[in-house]
Parts: C-alpha cells; sequence; structure tokens
C-alpha cells in the first residue's frame, strides 16, 4: 500500500492567510523554518497509479499533482478513484466540488456525514448536479472494500472508527459517527495505517486500537490546550473544539507513548502550533519521543 500526506495543516493552510501569530510570521519571513503547508488530506492506492484520497480539502487542485499516474490515454484523466471521508467539515470535503469535472466520483461516508453533504452544507446536491456521484455508506468498525471506478476489487478496506468530536457548526443534528478515523487495510500486504486527523481523546480502547498499525497519522492540531486563547485567537480551548492537545501529562504525546504502533506522524496541524517550526523546543520534544511532524509530500509504503 502507498500512502501520501498530500497535505498536513489545519483548515485555512498555513501559513493561514489572514494570521500574523508568531508560528505564521516565521512561515512568511523564513520558510526554511517553518515550511509551508496545505490543508489536511492524504491518499492511499494498492499500485501506485490508482489513488483513493482521505478526504477532498479544497486545496485538492494543487495536491493532486504530488501523485504519480500513468501517462494519459485521453484528452480528460484524473487519478481519483474514490474519496473516503472523515466528517463533513467544510476543509475536509470542499474538494468534492472542485472535483466535479471528474464527471464520476465516488464517496466513501459514515451515514451521519453523508446527511449533513446532503442537507445541511448541500455539497453532495451542489456536486451530483454536474457529475455521477456514487455514493457508498460506510458502517462503524465495518471493513468496506475500496473499489475502482469500474467496479473491480483495489485490495484495500477501510474502517470507519468512530472518535471524539464535535459535528460541523452548520450541522443540525449530532449522529453517532459525524467524526470518525480511517483504517486502511492492505489485503495483499497486510498493511494497516490509520488516519485519524480530528481526535478529541484517546481513551484505552482507542490506543488499544491503534496499537496495531504499522502507520499513524493523528491529530496534531493544538500544542497546548489553551494555545488560541493565550494568542488572542480564539476564545475556546483546544479541548472545547474536540482536538486533544500535544502537550501535557494527558496529551496525546505522552499516549503515544504507550503504544506500540511502528510509525507515527502527527498531520492536521494548526497554523498556531509551534511544532511548525523546525528547530522550536517543541518541535524536539516530539521528535524525541519517536513521533515525526508530518508534510506535504510525505511518502510510505507499507
Amino acid at each position: 500500500m502507498h500512502l501520501v500526506l498530500l497535505g498536513t495543516a489545519a483548515g485555512g493552510g498555513f501559513p493561514q492567510w489572514n494570521c500574523y501569530c508568531p508560528v505564521c510570521r516565521v512561515a512568511r519571513t523564513e520558510p526554511a523554518r517553518a515550511r509551508p503547508r496545505t490543508q489536511s488530506a492524504a491518499a492511499v492506492s494498492a499500485d501506485g497509479q490508482r489513488w483513493f484520497l482521505l478526504n477532498a480539502s479544497p486545496d485538492v487542485r494543487e495536491q493532486l499533482g504530488q501523485l504519480t499516474t500513468p501517462p494519459p490515454t485521453a484528452s480528460r484523466y484524473h487519478p481519483v478513484e474514490g474519496i473516503v471521508l472523515s466528517d463533513a467539515e467544510l476543509d475536509h470535503t470542499l474538494g468534492l466540488v472542485l472535483l466535479r469535472e471528474g464527471r464520476q466520483l465516488s464517496v466513501y461516508a459514515t451515514a451521519a456525514t453523508l446527511e449533513v453533504l446532503q442537507d445541511d452544507s448541500r455539497l453532495l446536491p451542489v456536486t451530483a448536479a454536474f457529475a455521477t456521484v456514487h455514493v457508498t455508506p460506510l458502517q462503524l468498525d465495518q471493513p468496506v472494500p475500496l473499489r475502482y471506478r469500474d467496479g473491480s476489487t483495489s485490495g484495500l478496506t477501510v474502517t470507519a472508527v468512530a472518535v471524539a468530536g464535535d459535528p460541523p457548526r452548520f450541522a443540525r443534528h449530532d449522529h453517532p459517527g459525524h467524526t470518525v478515523g480511517l483504517i486502511v487495510a492492505d489485503e495483499h500486504s497486510g498493511g494497516r495505517a490509520g488516519f485519524f486527523p480530528g481526535c478529541g481523546a484517546l481513551d484505552e480502547p482507542l490506543l488499544g486500537r491503534l496499537s496495531s498499525l504499522d502507520l499513524l497519522l493523528l491529530d496534531g492540531t493544538f500544542w497546548s490546550d489553551d494555545e488560541m486563547i493565550r494568542q488572542g485567537l480564539s476564545e475556546r480551548t483546544a479541548r472545547e473544539m474536540a482536538h486533544l492537545p500535544l502537550s501535557g501529562a494527558e496529551g496525546s504525546l505522552a499516549a503515544l507513548g504507550t503504544i506500540s504502533c511502528r510509525r507515527k506522524v502527527y498531520t492536521h496541524i494548526n497554523n498556531s502550533n509551534p511544532i511548525l517550526v523546525e528547530d522550536s523546543a517543541e518541535r524536539r520534544l516530539v521528535e524525541a519521543a519517536g513521533v515525526q511532524v508530518g508534510h506535504d509530500g510525505m511518502r510510505f509504503t507499507l
């Protein structure tokens, strides 16, 4: 299984267009110390040529250029065989509309996410006005085969795992499964990767599941719980925004030290998080713990 981190920033990208916090200032003035990042998404492939997106960010157009593809034999071509969604947040789904010119899209998501896309954000009806959209519902904890557009099997399966989180602020309902992590497994190689860009808590049952993975891509949104408040960017803590901060005895970095997952990588990193500065003390703490800070274009083979 091939996996590419297409984008590793939280909503708004890095540096965020309207933000001049200390970390964004470093990115603008000294980009070698804090490389720019697009909004969070990944892609998986069984053969390294046909790809399934894990979320569809507003930056999807430029992100697709990172994927290896065969030489096109027709005037119209794209490598996206399907899109798997972890939630209905705008920064994870606006790319659906941008992919409408593909004319045929396969979307995998939980019933709660599909309801928001259909009735609240209306992104599914808008996209369906331009393209044929085939929807495959994901049942929690049930592996679902990822199929190519012609209906053949890819050899990959995806399992939706419920995590602590809030539904989008524009959603009218709060149904189970509105926020999930995605576990992708390759039935041929046996490789297993987890993509958890939004995760508000790491309890023992979830940590047990993550321990069995070969690769974990985990929510790295905030370093500290009061990060946004201290920088004057928000009145809410990280936990109030359903993101478990990295630091502290109850933070995700300490929890990751208790599991045996072979490779651990932070993604979905907010522009305010100091781990984005490559020579920061916070970055050194993460790397000393054996965890990597993801960047756009990072590639893995499982």
